[in-house]
C-alpha cells in the first residue's frame, strides 16, 4: 500500500539532510496557506509578511520535531496559526468578537452570472461580502476562509487551529449568520 505521507516523508528528510534548495521547495509549496491564515488572522500586510518570515524560521528551526503525526500542511499551518495568535495576543486584540453569539443560516449563492447587468449586481455583491468577511473577528475570519476559500476541510482545520471540531463548526454557523447580517446592512 502506498504510504499517503510519503511526499511529506521525503521532503522533510531532504530539507533536514541539507539538500541544495529542499527549504526552498517546501516554502513555495506552503507560502500560499501560510500567507492565508497570518493575512486573515492579522490583516495588516506588513505585518503579516514579517510574520511569514517568522513562521517558516520556526519551520526550519522546528522540522526534526515534525512526526508525520498529521499532514506536513497541517503542521506548518498550525505553525502560522500559533505565530499569527501570539501576535494579536501581544498587541491585545481579542480574536474573537465578545457577542459572538449570533446565530442564523447559511449565506446563500447570489447570481447567476447570465447578464451584464446580473454580472454587475455578482460583483456588488461580492465587494460586500469580503467586506463584511474583513469585519469579522481574527479567529472566525481565518477559521471560515480556510474551509471556505481554501477547501481545507474541518478536522484539518482544528489540527491548523488547535480549536476542537464542533468549536469549529459553531463558528461556521456564527460567521455564516454574521455575513448574512451585514450583507443585508450594505445590499439594498
Amino acid at each position: 500500500m502506498d504510504d499517503p505521507r510519503r511526499p511529506d516523508r521525503e521532503m522533510v528528510e531532504a530539507v533536514l539532510a541539507r539538500r541544495p534548495r529542499a527549504f526552498e521547495r517546501l516554502v513555495r509549496q506552503y507560502q500560499g496557506l501560510c500567507w492565508h491564515i497570518v493575512q486573515r488572522m492579522v490583516r495588516d500586510p506588513d505585518d503579516a509578511h514579517e510574520l511569514c518570515q517568522d513562521t517558516f524560521m520556526r519551520v526550519h528551526r522546528y522540522l526534526h520535531q515534525y512526526r508525520f503525526d498529521s499532514a506536513l500542511k497541517s503542521w506548518i499551518g498550525r505553525v502560522a496559526y500559533t505565530v499569527a495568535l501570539r501576535h494579536l495576543e501581544k498587541k491585545r486584540i481579542p480574536v474573537v468578537d465578545a457577542d459572538d453569539e449570533v446565530h442564523g443560516e447559511l449565506v446563500e449563492n447570489v447570481g447567476d452570472g447570465g447578464d451584464l447587468e446580473a454580472g454587475l449586481v455578482e460583483e456588488e455583491v461580492v465587494r460586500h461580502l469580503r467586506s463584511a468577511i474583513e469585519r469579522l473577528a481574527p479567529l472566525p475570519r481565518t477559521i471560515l476562509t480556510l474551509h471556505h476559500l481554501e477547501e481545507i476541510p474541518i478536522p484539518e482545520i482544528a489540527q491548523i487551529t488547535g480549536v476542537p471540531e464542533g468549536t469549529i463548526k459553531s463558528h461556521l454557523f456564527r460567521s455564516r449568520a454574521r455575513l448574512r447580517e451585514l450583507l443585508r446592512e450594505l445590499l439594498p
